[in-house]
């Protein structure tokens, strides 16, 4: 079945163009509500982080006084370390002397007697031994000896006992012609292996 549109031209093009200006109106309408609908979840996004953030620098606050307040902890266990190294740099090279006596008496041969000791350490210009540990210091020893032989024994047993290195001789003088009577003059170096255990910088 044929239809026939009887309005005049003019009608059909305004009636064409009412269409086409609604259908402009209602996608504005529609575009408008989409970019109001969008910026009120920016909106929303926006005040929720301002939110977040104040929420955060609030936090960021407490934990800043919290830390302002371990602060003179920290600044108390600098101290305590610094006066730890000062006590440790002090002991450096610490000797036993009461343990050096006691080894002396357990090296020195019974013909042998001391008449003079003399010890004494210098940590702070430790020298490298042989093996490579550090000297801290050294005694030197002043003796009667009947015989010469117990003195052979004496430098090896110096030789014997723990730091004890470097053991030497420099003299053994007859007191009269014949009497096999000996004075002698001798020493030894220390090595770290003599320090406390506080001299070794240990705990």
């Amino acid at each position: 079945m044929t239809q026939v549109n009887l309005l005049p031209p003019d009608l059909r093009a305004r009636e064409a163009t009412r269409r086409l200006t609604s259908v402009v109106v209602i996608v504005g309408v529609i575009v408008l509500g989409l970019v109001g609908l969008f910026y009120f979840f920016q909106v929303m996004n926006l005040s929720r982080a301002q939110d977040d953030l104040a929420a955060q620098e609030g936090v960021n606050r407490q934990l800043q006084a919290q830390v302002n307040d371990l602060q003179r902890f920290q600044e108390l266990q600098n101290q305590l370390e610094a006066r730890q190294e000062l006590v440790n740099s002090v002991f450096v090279g610490e000797v036993s002397w009461s343990t050096v006596l006691v080894d002396i008496s357990q090296v020195i041969p019974s013909e042998a007697y001391l008449t003079s000791l003399t010890g004494s350490t210098s940590p702070a210009t430790v020298a490298p031994t042989t093996a490579g540990a550090p000297l801290i210091g050294n005694i030197a020893f002043t003796g009667v000896v009947r015989e010469t032989d117990p003195l052979a024994s004496w430098l090896t047993r110096l030789e014997q006992v723990d730091g004890w290195v470097n053991a030497w001789m420099t003299s053994a003088t007859e007191e009269s012609p014949f009497s096999r009577i000996y004075t002698f003059n001798s020493g030894l170096d220390l090595s770290l292996d003599a320090a406390t255990r506080r001299g070794k910088g240990l705990p």
